[in-house]
């Protein structure tokens, strides 16, 4: 008998608070596991990307609601997907994720992946989806429209404030490393900074400098939206050892006091360290994701690890999925299994009630964001 299936603590429906659109169209093998995970697909020495624990999680648990027998082999799972096409296979998933309120980064490549009001719709009728405005990327937009470096910051907050965007976020990790400072950057250093940014050939900005990318930060602080920040595991563009979110402490007291939240994704693998800081910065949220799909059978773990300092009411679910609609359904299958099988051990312990696991499995699975971000509950 085993305890992660049996009792639902982690029941009804989920909150994705940070993900990404889908591509929606027919996708060849090459393109397929170019997107399974945060490298660049098939290479020499890497191998198929479905000899991984990601792609066994595919093979285990998305072949199921395409028809096919559970560990079916990649050439027929293939061969599947492209028969069905990519919508049918989008809503499969997606319907079967059990995800009811999508919080959509629409900073990642917009030209080539729908939009909010598309993974929704795709999920149920009666899904929300919310956009997440990229603090970087609205900035270089500005810039490249004409707007003058000494009007940018207003104009990012006025753009962040007539949006309705739920939230801002944050790749400072990517473009500078976690180390922002611990204060307000000065508008003449902001100034000087800006005045040094050039365009490329093509006309487009790349916003890499630490002081204008901590003032955006401050930006989305002053307008009241709660602030995500990329942290951890990324793509080869990051600098690993430069997204440690214990670097993040600086800035984490300065805004402390503005009773906004901060958002730490993904956070793999320092996750005991972003546990850490959601139990001492009141204002702090962490979650996993990312991680836990890419982890796939061993992700119990992670979030075993995760729950050792974290109060249950900073834990967020989020799938970071990106392109792929099974990458929705296996973060969050995946996270809800190994948070009820966490639950569960603990109650079978005798460590925690049935009521007070069924209580926590809520909060974790929709009602700490909804509180995070101010959302209404979808109504059934």
């Amino acid at each position: 008998m085993n305890p992660d299936d049996e009792t639902p603590y982690v029941a009804g429906t989920l909150v994705d608070h940070h993900c990404h659109g889908l591509v929606l169209r027919d996708l060849d093998r090459p393109d397929l596991e170019g997107l399974m995970n945060e490298g660049s697909g098939v290479g020499r020495w890497t191998g198929s990307s479905f000899d991984s624990l990601l792609g066994v999680a595919i093979r285990r648990h998305c072949a199921p609601l395409l028809g096919l027998e559970p560990h079916t082999d990649v050439d027929t799972y293939l061969l599947r997907r492209r028969a069905l096409g990519h919508d049918e296979v989008a809503r499969r998933m997606l319907v079967a994720s059990g995800i009811d309120t999508f919080l959509v980064d629409t900073g990642l490549l917009p030209g080539e992946i729908c939009t909010p009001a598309e993974v929704a719709a795709m999920a149920d009728p009666g899904a929300r989806s919310y956009e997440v405005l990229r603090l970087e990327t609205t900035a270089q937009d500005l810039l490249a429209a004409g707007t003058p470096v000494g009007e940018l910051m207003t104009a990012v907050g006025q753009r962040l404030t007539e949006s309705e965007a739920v939230a801002a976020k944050s790749i400072a990790a990517y473009r500078c490393g976690l180390d922002l400072p611990g204060e307000r950057p000065g508008e003449p250093d902001v100034l000087v900074a800006l005045n040094a940014l050039r365009p490329d050939d093509s006309g487009a900005y790349r916003i890499a400098d630490p002081t204008v990318i901590a003032a955006l930060a401050w930006t989305a602080i002053d307008a009241g939206l709660p602030l995500q920040l990329h942290v951890g595991y990324g793509d080869s563009d990051i600098d690993l050892l430069r997204c440690d979110p214990l670097h993040l402490t600086p800035f984490l007291r300065a805004t402390a006091s503005q009773s906004v939240p901060v958002l730490l994704l993904h956070n793999y693998p320092f996750h005991r360290h972003a546990a850490y800081l959601a139990q001492v910065f009141d204002h702090v949220f962490i979650d996993v994701g990312l991680a836990v799909h890419n982890t796939g059978a061993l992700s119990r773990r992670v979030i075993e690890e995760t729950l050792e300092l974290v109060p249950f009411g900073k834990l967020l679910h989020s799938s970071d999925a990106f392109g792929l609609p099974e990458l929705y359904l296996l973060g969050s299958l995946l996270f809800r299994r190994g948070l009820n099988g966490v639950l569960a051990d603990l109650v079978r312990r005798d460590e925690l009630t049935a009521a007070d696991a069924t209580r926590l499995g809520a909060m974790v699975a929709g009602g700490n964001a909804r509180r995070a971000y101010g959302l209404e509950v979808t109504r059934r």
